[in-house]
């Protein structure tokens, strides 16, 4: 269990050298209008857009894979979820399992819902992919104003989430050292790992009790005027890079719209 939140893209690739406020505002402002409409074309020709800015970025299509993986979980479950529960089962019938019946609406409907959570997930993925999250709480407090004491500590637990990987292991080493093994028993593996996660939700809660202690003992939340050994500076390009990914999704939607795919959600 590794975690792990470094960017992994070309430093050098164009919109990788945006400000962080920037390129966190770009992904917003293109995402928040996807979730206007429940029709699948919305989505993907955003995913498409997506895609195709992708290698000005300069994240590599595997990286994007592996972080977004965890995503199909999701996909899976809203999959399930609408074959077992929509109320809405127009169209023709593909399948009849017993008392659910799967339509081709069903279905269109779970592929629409299944396109929009990986487009509105991409951006963000390709953000924190080329972004430090030194660099990005920085960018907070100078660019956007946010409030220090908020800035640093999201910061600080960003930095400290790749240590849950590692403390997972120790216990598991630890527990398992002392001959607590769940074997082939699934009843006593979900009993281990339900333990393992509460000894691990403890750790975490005195290890953030000790660093918000010592974070206000070296005056963070002093009041005091506070210094920037970065300055992260807001450029035209940055304001570029929010007008075009605003006007990009609005373009989506008006093309939706044109062709008769737009289907409001209320």
């Amino acid at each position: 269990m590794t975690l792990s939140f470094a960017p992994v893209a070309d430093p050098s690739a164009p919109l990788a050298r945006r400000n962080p406020v920037a390129k966190a505002g770009a992904a917003l402002l293109f995402s928040l209008p996807l979730i206007a409409t429940m029709d699948p074309f919305t989505p993907a020709v955003a995913l498409a857009v997506e895609m195709l800015v992708l290698p000005f970025f300069g994240v590599r299509l595997g990286v994007v894979a592996r972080r977004a993986a965890p995503l199909l979980l999701a996909a899976v479950g809203v999959l399930i979820t609408m074959v077992l529960f929509a109320a809405d089962r127009g169209g023709e019938l593909l399948v009849s399992l017993g008392p659910v019946d799967v339509t081709t609406g069903v279905l269109s409907t779970a592929g629409a819902l299944v396109l929009r959570i990986f487009a509105v997930a991409l951006p963000g993925i390709v953000v924190f992919a080329t972004t430090d999250p030194t660099d990005l709480a920085d960018a907070l407090v100078q660019n956007a104003k946010a409030p220090a004491r908020f800035a640093i500590g999201a910061l600080a637990a960003f930095r400290l989430v790749p240590l849950l990987g590692d403390e997972w292991r120790s216990l598991s080493l630890a527990r398992r050292a002392r001959g607590v093994d769940a074997g082939r028993n699934p009843v006593a593996t979900v009993r281990l790992f339900a333990s393992t996660a509460f000894a691990l939700l403890v750790g975490a809660l005195r290890r953030g009790v000790r660093l918000a202690v010592a974070m206000d003992a070296r005056g963070f939340d002093s009041g005091t005027p506070r210094t920037y050994a970065r300055r992260q500076h807001f450029t035209p390009a940055d304001t570029a890079l929010l007008v075009l990914s605003l006007l990009a999704a609005l373009l989506i939607l008006a093309a939706s719209m044109a062709l008769g795919f737009f289907h409001p959600v209320v």
